[in-house]
């Protein structure tokens, strides 16, 4: 089985900025990725790279067997569900739950003339019931919480039941309990042995859901770790990462990192 994505020695530069230099990444289709790193670290424009909507510099980018340049995005797209804040700010606030969800079977932010089956419908039902959001699907989308708007992401994401699930800050904006509701719901996700292949991007070790199985650890646009988890959220590699003194620990599968204290002395 072919990797689900594969990027050799992929740069993306803009202007005299380079935000991407020279990434090597693998990931299989039972690989559940995590993206960590401080901000302006690339995270944002690796995940454009392998949703499709960012061409490399140089270098090559593979994704679902395609070669980014040389396929049509606007077929390899629809196999990628991706939730970011950037797709929620185009999604009408006068749409229904139900329209903004089961439009992504067409690729579009809400209905308009296109026709869909029972069968989609049923999708989308199934979609909101398991994200806890069926309640929801007559509301308006500008009416939602923040948490209500993130589970509507993640269920349009999904609709059409694609082979690589790109989650850029899921749980961002959310207060305390919002976040562990969320993160919960994620980590019940991921365990689903027929779930995709995923990738999360987070600013946030707390944000991070059990059962994920990789990290990709970024700074300045470059890689500085990528293998398993416990191989890369390490105090040695996240401090380099973030350039502070960082303590990391691991408790019931949950990731967590606070500044570690100086010694004192004696």
């Amino acid at each position: 089985m072919a990797p689900v994505v594969e990027l050799e020695d992929v740069t993306v530069v803009r202007g005299k900025a380079t935000l991407l230099d020279r990434v090597n990444w693998v990931i299989d289709e039972t690989d559940r990725w995590v993206i960590v790193g401080p901000n302006g670290a690339g995270k944002t424009t690796l995940l454009q790279v392998v949703s499709a909507n960012v061409h490399p510099t140089s270098g090559k980018a593979m994704i679902l067997d395609e070669v980014l340049g040389a396929v049509d995005v606007f077929e390899l797209r629809p196999r990628i569900g991706v939730t970011s804040a950037a797709l929620a700010e185009r999604i009408p606030r006068s749409e229904s739950v139900g329209n903004v969800i089961v439009s992504a079977g067409y690729a579009v932010v809400g209905r308009w003339r296109e026709h869909y089956d029972p069968t989609d419908f049923a999708r989308a039902g199934e979609l909101m019931r398991q994200l806890r959001i069926e309640r929801l699907g007559k509301r308006t989308f500008g009416t939602l919480s923040e948490g209500e708007r993130k589970r509507v992401q993640i269920a349009r994401a999904l609709m059409t039941d694609p082979e690589l699930l790109l989650l850029d800050e899921p749980a961002a904006g959310l207060d305390l309990a919002g976040r562990e509701s969320l993160v919960e719901t994620l980590g019940e996700l991921i365990a689903d042995p027929y779930a995709p292949a995923t990738v999360l991007v987070t600013h946030h070790l707390e944000e991070i859901p059990t059962g994920m199985t990789h990290a990709l650890l970024l700074k300045e646009g470059r890689v500085v770790a990528a293998g398993p988890i416990g191989e890369v959220l390490t105090d040695t590699l996240l401090s380099d990462a973030f350039d502070l003194p960082l303590q990391v620990s691991q408790e019931d599968g949950r990731w967590s990192a606070r500044a570690r204290r100086a010694a004192t002395e004696g």
